[in-house]
């Protein structure tokens, strides 16, 4: 009987215990949602991609990349207004294949900073653990690098156009070359986008995953681009096309040749006619599916 009335007795505080009001109050502001989280990480991924809120350190490559993206651009412009010539040098079309080295070293720098530190830091659950799902994460990301790619390389044409413009060439011919380029350098981005991440998503190392994006990119390049030269030397022209399905940057030089009017880099300049073009519109748009089905699988495991 004792012990049921200790049991049931209330406990007394001691002497020396204390309660605090430290202030926690719930939340009661706007609850933004999906839409907003979805926006946030892509503004934040696309000012990281050229090292925007960061540390000096993490600008430097970028704005360095970009800046040599537009050098070029600017003498040009500056040769022919001096000059005052009557085309410009290069075509809005051929910038991006002639600058190719310059982006895919673009890509291998912000395409694991992008992904592979919230992997090698096992951030990804906690995204998911806000208002936020598998696609946004995926779809955010993608859409953020390949702006800012679409901004590295609209850029120059942009001062290109300008310049065209300055030095009185035909309005409507610049105009219409400079709309052909900006097609062609979104495609491109989405194109070099989707593989670098589906590339930098593999590995939280950020070194192996810059590796591994140079290794892609510029091996194909090389690959296909020998390849070509001993099909066009053998007299196999149709074949010398069809391995350029097999390289990210010749998929482009395709596609523009065959559907924007520009000139092809392949060897002999000679690249698919219309109905080739449909196959490289396929295969680059097929990879570029396909890169957002890959990452969408990896990122369903990862969230786990």
């Amino acid at each position: 009987m004792a012990a049921e009335q200790s049991l049931q007795a209330p406990a007394t505080p001691s002497g020396d215990t204390r309660i605090h009001n430290i202030g926690y109050r719930s939340y009661d502001g706007p609850r933004l949602g999906r839409s907003y989280a979805r926006m946030s990480l892509y503004s934040q991924s696309l000012r990281g991609a050229y090292g925007l809120g960061r540390s000096a350190k993490s600008k430097v490559l970028p704005m360095l990349l970009f800046v040599v993206m537009c050098v070029p651009a600017a003498i040009m412009v500056a040769v022919a207004v001096a000059t005052k010539a009557k085309e410009l040098p290069l075509d809005y079309t051929r910038y991006a294949i002639v600058m190719q080295a310059v982006i895919s070293l673009y890509v291998a720098s912000q395409a694991p900073q992008s992904v592979s530190r919230d992997l090698r830091f096992k951030t990804v659950p906690l995204y998911f653990s806000r208002p936020i799902e598998t696609g946004d994460y995926v779809r955010a990301k993608y859409a953020a690098l390949a702006s800012a790619l679409f901004v590295l390389t609209a850029a120059p044409l942009l001062v290109l156009y300008v310049g065209a413009l300055l030095a009185k060439l035909d309005f409507t011919d610049q105009t219409k070359g400079f709309a052909q380029g900006l097609v062609s350098v979104a495609l491109l981005s989405l194109l070099f986008a989707g593989i670098g991440l589906v590339i930098a998503s593999v590995t939280p190392r950020r070194g192996f995953g810059i590796a591994a994006v140079i290794a892609v990119l510029t091996i194909s390049y090389g690959a296909v681009s020998t390849l070509q030269a001993i099909a066009d030397v053998q007299g196999s022209g149709d074949a010398g096309i069809l391995i350029g399905l097999f390289s990210p940057i010749t998929l482009i030089d395709g596609v523009q040749s065959a559907y924007l009017g520009a000139t092809s880099a392949f060897p002999g300049g000679v690249g698919p006619d219309r109905t080739e073009g449909i196959l490289f519109v396929l295969v680059t748009l097929g990879l570029i599916a396909g890169s957002h089905a890959l990452l969408m699988r990896r990122y369903k495991k990862v969230g786990l």
